[in-house]
């Protein structure tokens, strides 16, 4: 019983250890999009455990993040917010998945207002 209580504490203070290791960044990524609807799927994107805050704006076209370091990084959520359509510097959405936005949504063709 002594040794799963010690093997029990050993494995809590390993993992409360870890944690201290990652850091909050934070960091603005310039994203495509056009409207609320963007917005909502651009922030759902990054929606995951280890982001603190995500906010969009789209008037500026940024995304304003907070995020756990070294558990996520800003490359993995660009990739994130490129798998669901929208571009940003690094990553570009891929043509088939763009194409499934919502006409509206489709800030490459042009689109100035929702």
């Amino acid at each position: 019983m002594k040794t799963i209580f010690s093997f029990v504490f050993i494995l809590f203070i390993s993992s409360v250890l870890a944690a201290q290791d990652n850091k909050i960044i934070q960091a603005e990524i310039s994203v495509s999009g056009i409207c609320n609807m963007c917005k909502e799927r651009i922030e759902t994107a990054v929606k995951i455990s280890e982001v603190r805050f995500a906010k969009w704006d789209k008037h500026q076209k940024s995304l304003k993040v907070a995020f756990l370091s070294p558990a996520v990084t800003l490359d993995s959520l660009e990739k994130r917010i490129a798998a669901v359509g929208h571009d940003t510097d690094n990553f570009k959405a891929a043509t088939e998945v763009y194409s499934t936005l919502p006409k509206c949504c489709r800030y490459r063709d042009g689109i100035k207002t929702h």
